[in-house]
């Protein structure tokens, strides 16, 4: 089995912000010539969030959504000193290091749940990872899905595993179900979610789950805030991870009561 590894890029240009995201992503080309859209270690949620779209987006792709490749961006201290708005100029400041990027599906369109065409099995995997992960922001407000190729691509993951924004709480949420799901954009659709759930037990064992948390940087866990270190946080997140598992049928049940 290959081991799961994520690339590490270069920022090269500084193309432009994304101003519909809170956290002012931005599309940005690396040394591999390809763009990227880049998330910003500096942003408001800060490393937390890049940590959140690292595991939800390999979490996805493990069970067989699409997902963009993710990659670690390098960011020199140099973008800063030649962008003229200060918002940015800041945020390009405080992000220098490495920070997370998603390629570029150029010409993908938002999900529009109104237009759009979603096949069952799709909408209820996704619906039942964001249940597991606690994504409260993939709604019809703000879907976070895009349509490119005709088919769908789950991106923004950085609003989940809310948790993790207070570690002296967390055990709390470990027998929490995830009442949120009822304002999900998939809610209508996804309705195999028994099946999704065998798919995703399936894919998502114990190895496959440390493989995953592995990946996150040790600078990115490391926070003068924080009362574990960062071997006791990759505990949590399996943790976590692993009690939301055992519990999926809970969670299949409160989707379909919501629905």
């Amino acid at each position: 089995m290959n081991k799961l590894e994520i690339r590490t890029v270069n920022v090269v240009q500084y193309i432009k912000p994304l101003r519909e995201g809170g956290s002012l992503p931005a599309i940005v080309k690396a040394d591999d010539d390809f763009l990227y859209v880049l998330k910003f270690r500096g942003a408001g949620q800060g490393k937390k969030a890049l940590i959140a779209e690292l595991l939800g987006g390999e979490l996805a792709r493990a069970v067989g959504l699409k997902m963009p490749e993710l990659v670690f961006m390098h960011l020199e201290d140099t973008f800063s000193q030649t962008e003229p708005d200060e918002e940015i100029q800041d945020l390009l400041k405080f992000s220098v290091g490495l920070n997370l990027g998603l390629h570029f599906l150029s010409s993908a369109i938002t999900y529009d749940p109104l237009v759009s065409t979603i096949d069952a099995l799709t909408a209820s995997k996704v619906l039942l990872l964001d249940s597991l992960i606690s994504n409260i922001d993939r709604t019809a407000k703000n879907t976070n899905l895009l349509d490119w190729n005709r088919e769908l691509w789950v991106i923004d993951n950085g609003a989940s595993f809310y948790f993790h924004h207070n570690w002296s709480t967390y055990k709390n949420h470990l027998t929490r179900s995830f009442p949120m799901i009822k304002d999900h954009v998939l809610l209508e659709p996804a309705t195999v979610l028994t099946k999704a759930s065998l798919d995703i037990q399936q894919a998502l064992t114990d190895e496959k789950i440390k493989e995953i948390i592995a990946l996150i940087p040790e600078e990115w866990l490391q926070n003068e805030t924080d009362v574990m270190t960062p071997n006791e946080m990759r505990q949590a997140y399996l943790e976590y991870l692993k009690a939301k598992l055992a519990m999926i049928d809970v969670l299949v049940k409160e989707a379909e009561d919501a629905r």
